[in-house]
């Protein structure tokens, strides 16, 4: 049985949808002309035939009008022109001249669209001047109307799907955005714990192959649960790009109930981590908890990284409408060796913009009496609507 997307009328696209507009006016405009093929002549059948082919040639032009508008429009408006001079029927053919117009317009060619209903216009003017007993003025003030009407119309479907595009990729530029962070966070975190332990390691077996290698074996194990931690993540996070009918990754989202296994992380890299929590600090919302995990994560990379310090401390304060995390650290400014600090990143920039999202803020700077700290308040108001079972 057809689901019921499918069993939905599609319209056609593209080609098929130029083919399906010319084809159609083609059937109106002839339905309207008919009385042309039928009835006591007015005008000899060469005469006839040729201008059933000039309704077909501002019909048919129409086809070409998504990929060149501006010359469809202009063949239609002068096939209907020699039309209505040659022709003793009158007939429905102006349509193909609106239809043009508003597709020009609808292309964002407005100039153009009016620089041809001008044309049309001083053509029909001339001939109701000099005697055209068919249009009187009446007629052609109806007539400008028209042309204005349509050419407004298509305008505003070109500023509609102008915004409609500009719209589609803002948000695809935040998905964008997103993931990014996510991969920031989730790579920078594991694999600057990797760095420092493998390089503590390195170091105490090269001072002491003896002594050093129970130490060098914890380094390892560490090393081990980080790298295994990080590929867990980065399969969580990059579900978000899998194909369509692919299955949800099933990893829950980290938020601040998972706040041990970051300090144990840490632990391991040499850093004493303590939590202290005060006030309401969960359950909290999806995105709050995110973010605030993230916050946490990042800190403590960049403290690992950079603060050559030997603990620091992590306050998790929740009175219900906010939450504020701050991460203080007792250390000396960034490492000496290279290889342990790696390149300035934007790993503030990347917190600051967390918050920011949420509608929070983030600072930070040196503490009192040395050390560096960030703060973070991040509203739980705003964000209570993505709470929500996590997948």
């Amino acid at each position: 049985m057809p689901s019921p997307a499918r069993s939905r009328l599609r319209l056609p696209r593209g080609r098929a949808a130029d083919a399906a507009l010319a084809s159609g006016l083609f059937l109106v405009v002839g339905l309207g002309t008919l009385r042309s093929l039928i009835g006591d002549r007015e005008e000899p059948w060469a005469v006839t035939a040729a201008n059933w082919v000039l309704i077909a040639v501002a019909c048919g032009a129409l086809y070409f009008s998504s990929r060149r508008p501006v010359a469809a429009a202009s063949v239609a408006a002068l096939a209907t022109a020699v039309y209505y001079v040659t022709s003793a029927y009158d007939g429905p053919l102006l349509l193909a001249v609106v239809v043009a117009l508003f597709l020009v317009a609808a292309a964002g060619r407005l100039h153009a669209a009016a620089v041809i209903a001008a044309l049309c216009l001083i053509g029909t003017a001339l001939g109701t001047f000099r005697g055209n007993g068919d249009v009187n003025q009446v007629a052609l003030f109806m007539l400008t109307g028209w042309f204005v009407a349509m050419i407004t119309l298509g305008g505003l479907r070109h500023s509609h799907l102008v915004r409609a595009r500009e719209n589609e990729e803002r948000a695809a530029a935040q998905v964008r955005l997103r993931i990014a962070r996510e991969l920031h966070d989730v790579v920078g975190h594991h694999l600057s714990l990797i760095n420092v332990q493998s390089t503590a390691a390195l170091r105490r077996l090269t001072k002491d192959p003896a002594a050093g290698a129970e130490q060098a074996a914890e380094a390892l194990g560490a090393v081990k649960e980080a790298s295994r931690e990080a590929l867990r993540e980065l399969r969580a996070t990059l579900g978000v790009l899998r194909e369509a009918g692919e299955a949800a990754p099933t990893a829950p989202a980290p938020g601040l109930d998972r706040i041990g296994e970051l300090t144990d992380a840490a632990g391991a890299a040499g850093l004493a981590v303590t939590v202290h929590r005060t006030g309401h600090t969960g359950p909290l919302p999806v995105e709050a908890d995110l973010t605030a995990y993230r916050i946490v994560q990042e800190s403590l990379t960049n403290v690992a990284r950079h603060a050559r310090a030997a603990r620091a401390d992590i306050h998790l304060d929740g009175d219900g409408g906010r939450l504020t995390v701050t991460v203080t650290d007792d250390g000396r400014g960034p490492a000496a060796d290279p290889a342990r600090t790696g390149p300035p990143g934007s790993g503030i920039t990347g917190m600051r913009e967390r918050a920011r999202a949420l509608g929070g803020d983030l600072t930070a700077g040196p503490a009192r009496g040395g050390g560096f700290t960030v703060r973070a308040t991040l509203p739980l108001a705003r964000t209570t609507a993505t709470e929500g079972p996590r997948r």
